[in-house]
């Protein structure tokens, strides 16, 4: 599963407006990458058809869908005139690149939309409503029987939220959601791989880490920069522990140390569960090997974890399964493996 990227040029008046403007270009704002202006930009918030000319009766050149952007180039009662081409597929290596960008292989799609579900940065309330769709559609793809494309739908909303609105109390959210909608899809399809069994994380392929990263930059010392912090791991842990110590020795003190780091993120409570859950699992996996006192460390180190756990995060439900995990390590009950006697 790939998310569909428009990439619109800019030709015609429009693009002789920017090459006059292109002296003042360094003066300009930094999402204005490619030059164009920045209130000429507008999505939609339901499929829109592209028209040829401004008639219900006309033929249709493609369609926008949800997040998906266009240019706006003038207007005529109720309808819009806009630059927009839906076909460009997402360039996986480059999201660095302007949706609006120079490249002359790009061929628009100019017609005319009705002006109607279309929002632009001057949009009243915009970013309520652009967030409102957003998070509609992330929850209708987590359904049995998701609509078509509504995650990758998502993941735009948000993003037009925090790229249209960056002062709005709802960006960093919304650049953290459209982030971790993105990272879930390609967390997906990344397990689907063989590599994804490999015991080294460099063995496969790495998530993108792009936009949690901008979101970390962007949005320093939120609960959003340590949620972030805390998807980013995903890159680091193992596919398959093969039953060695090797790799949930890592991992506890990657989650570990993630909760030290970041003790107010809404994740630090799972990230030191998870730590005392590996701790137990290497008292089994030191005992097959013969490495009694490491075992007996072990052991000491996940209830020291679980005893933290409920010590900081009382009222959270991690705290009570640390205790569970706890309490199995103290009767010797393995937690990993078989725990028939």
């Amino acid at each position: 599963m790939r998310i569909k990227r428009i990439e619109v040029w800019m030709t015609g008046a429009l693009a002789a407006a920017l090459v006059c403007g292109a002296a003042q270009a360094q003066k300009k704002p930094k999402d204005n990458l490619s030059g164009y202006d920045r209130s000429a930009r507008a999505t939609v918030v339901h499929p829109a058809i592209v028209y040829v000319t401004a008639d219900d009766n006309a033929a249709h050149i493609s369609e926008v869908l949800p997040g998906h952007e266009v240019v706006v180039i003038e207007r005529n009662g109720a309808w819009v005139r806009v630059f927009a081409n839906t076909d460009k597929p997402d360039q996986q290596d480059d999201r660095e690149t302007p949706e609006f960008s120079a490249d002359d292989t790009v061929t628009p799609a100019s017609g005319w939309v009705r002006d109607k579900g279309l929002v632009t940065p001057a949009t009243p309330n915009g970013d309520e409503i652009l967030f409102g769709m957003g998070s509609y559609l992330e929850d209708e793809a987590a359904q049995p029987h998701p609509p078509k494309d509504a995650a990758e739908e998502a993941h735009l909303l948000y993003k037009r939220v925090a790229d249209y609105y960056p002062n709005s109390p709802l960006a960093a959210e919304a650049a953290f959601r459209s982030a971790d909608v993105r990272w879930q899809l390609d967390k997906v399809d990344i397990s689907t791989l063989p590599s994804a069994k490999e015991q080294e994380a460099y063995l496969r392929p790495q998530l993108y880490e792009g936009d949690m990263q901008r979101v970390i930059k962007l949005y320093p010392n939120s609960k959003f920069a340590a949620l972030a912090a805390y998807d980013m791991i995903d890159n680091k842990l193992c596919g398959d522990w093969q039953g060695l110590p090797k790799c949930p020795e890592m991992e506890a003190g990657l989650y570990e140390n993630y909760a030290n780091r970041y003790p107010d993120s809404p994740k630090a409570p799972e990230a030191l569960y998870n730590a005392t859950y590996r701790e137990g699992v290497l008292v089994e996996m030191y005992l097959v090997q013969d490495e009694k006192k490491r075992s007996e460390q072990a052991a000491a180190n996940a209830q020291g974890l679980a005893a933290e756990l409920q010590k900081r995060y009382p009222e959270s439900d991690y705290a009570a399964r640390a205790a569970s995990i706890a309490y199995r390590v103290q009767q010797q009950i393995p937690v990993y493996g078989n725990d028939r006697d």
